[in-house]
């Protein structure tokens, strides 16, 4: 996949249904790892609470998710569903549940689950994550704004610049620019310059709301 959305930073939102009090906490993840560390740390956190029911999603493949003694179906799954339906990953949410005395029912909870999920995402934001090209381009003095102008155009990032007899710049592309600045880079140069590729990695955009 070229391009999928990640929370923009951790979060945590509170509310109160029938005397239940909902605590959800979300993190960006990494690594199933991580995940896990995240819930041991408040599962210790909110040990006296009735129920620290959790998900989390990492790539396409890999999601796990606990009802954490709430009944089945009615906790870690609906709290899952919000994240695929946003098409969010890397992410691992834990919500805390201190028991108010009031019984909610199977759609209740699956309902106040799936708000304290999702409000813990509006919280937080998301990101696109994209997969970027590096690339180092050779560019003449009489050349240099106009090449600047020229990667802006693209939606590029100039990344850095080295000046010496000739100039090096240093830039970051969206997947697929490197050949239309290397066609730019031909008219321009008339066929003498040449971008070399350095590599690939995926970086996140702005925030963006739910």
């Amino acid at each position: 996949m070229s391009e999928f959305r990640v929370p923009f930073q951790a979060a945590d939102s509170e509310f109160v249904e029938k005397r239940s009090r909902f605590i959800g906490h979300l993190w960006p993840i990494e690594s199933e790892e991580e995940a896990q560390a995240h819930i041991r740390q408040v599962k210790k956190q909110y040990h006296d609470a009735r129920h620290n029911c959790w998900c989390y999603l990492l790539g396409q493949n890999v999601l796990r998710y606990s009802d954490d003694g709430e009944p089945q179906g009615t906790a870690g799954q609906p709290m899952l569903n919000v994240f695929q339906r946003e098409n969010v990953t890397n992410v691992c949410c834990v919500v805390t549940r201190y028991f108010g005395g009031i019984l909610l029912g199977a759609g209740g909870l699956t309902r106040a689950y799936s708000k304290s999920a999702r409000d813990t995402l509006a919280v937080a934001g998301v990101a696109t994550m994209g997969l970027w090209t590096q690339v180092q381009v050779p560019c003449s003095y009489p050349l240099l704004e106009r090449m600047k102008l020229e990667i802006a155009a693209l939606g590029g990032i100039l990344d850095d610049v080295t000046y010496g007899a000739d100039i090096q710049l240093l830039v970051s592309l969206p997947d697929g620019q490197a050949e239309a600045l290397q066609l730019r880079l031909t008219e321009l140069s008339a066929g003498s310059m040449h971008l070399t590729v350095l590599g690939e990695d995926y970086r996140p955009g702005l925030r963006e709301e739910i």
